[in-house]
């Protein structure tokens, strides 16, 4: 019958036939939201803009009436917004793009939701990183016009949606098409270096946070919402590994059998450094883990390597391992 799928056993379970619509699918995260719902029995759609490829659909989420379309034709039970301009330093030179999809929005997805179970993704970036580590109910304090889009993002779905979820990340990394996709993943090239000594920011404390991870608590989430409508409110989850973009920079030399003594730390930050960041936004994660909703984050080394293996045929790297 359509809309099940049945086992092929003689106990045969059938699983209802539940839709997604993931925004931003294009992206890091949505790349791996979208697939790990699609390969768990879900019905996903995927959303995209400048982006979208064939397999997605192109939608301007700034387009109040293709928003409307979308979620009135494809009736998705779930929507993972996870579309947004994270760049720091982009939203502070091209504020007005960034308010309009970090906020505007935010506000026309939550008003057309209804009682879709909505899940927001934002960032730890709205704390000022003084006092870590971070509870849901503790008080933002954003410190860059990035962290206080995401925080007025946040406001927007929760007033529109009261029954919607936010999910704050820290910084993420995952299966990149570019290295220059993730604040992570970037500093490979600084790795592949070698003989040409760099410095790299060893002050502010983060938490690498694997994509593929945060993507099976989204559909954590999303599948107890369905039944459980309580589930609802502020979230957090992050990777437990502490480390500066100095030590991630060492761990994916140590990663791949690279040298690191061309790495500098530079313990102070210079002047001019772009959007400020917080120096350690730390998430307290325990309400996801009170509810089974969590998962055991993937070690930083395990998950680097699956990140950058696509990129290991540069020839710098093939000469350092296998020579």
């Amino acid at each position: 019958m359509p809309g099940y799928n049945y086992g092929d056993d003689q106990n045969e379970v059938y699983t209802p036939y539940r839709r997604v619509l993931v925004t931003g699918a294009t992206g890091l995260l949505g790349r791996a939201v979208y697939k790990e719902f699609k390969n768990n029995d879900w019905d996903a759609l995927g959303s995209g803009y400048n982006r979208a490829r064939p397999c997605f659909l192109k939608c301007n989420l700034l387009d109040e009436d293709a928003v409307r379309g979308v979620i009135q034709g494809f009736k998705p039970h779930v929507i993972v917004h996870c579309a947004a301009e994270r760049r720091p330093d982009v939203v502070e030179r091209h504020t007005e793009a960034a308010i309009n999809l970090n906020v505007h929005a935010c506000a026309s997805l939550a008003k057309e939701a209804g009682g879709i179970f909505l899940i927001y993704i934002s960032t730890d970036y709205v704390f000022d990183g003084r006092n870590p580590p971070y509870g849901e109910n503790d008080a933002p304090n954003p410190l860059n016009l990035y962290g206080k889009s995401k925080l007025e993002g946040e406001r927007e779905i929760l007033r529109h949606c009261p029954g919607a979820a936010v999910l704050r990340v820290p910084i993420l990394f995952g299966e990149v098409e570019k290295v220059e996709e993730s604040a992570v993943t970037v500093l490979w090239d600084r790795v592949q270096e070698g003989a040409e000594s760099c410095t790299i920011d060893h002050c502010q404390q983060r938490f690498p946070t694997y994509t593929n991870d945060v993507a099976r608590v989204c559909r954590n989430m999303a599948e107890r919402a369905l039944p459980d409508p309580s589930l609802r409110g502020i979230f957090h989850y992050s990777a437990k590994e502490q480390m500066t973009k100095y030590e991630m920079a060492c761990a994916i030399a140590d990663a791949f059998n690279l040298p690191s003594s061309h790495l500098i730390p530079m313990t102070e930050q210079p002047a001019g450094a772009g959007a400020q960041r917080p120096q350690n936004a730390q998430l307290e994660c325990s309400r996801l883990e009170l509810l089974g909703l969590s998962v055991e984050p993937t070690p930083f080394k395990t998950a680097i390597r699956d990140s950058l293996w696509p990129f290991q045929h540069d020839k710098r790297w093939r000469q350092t391992v296998f020579h």
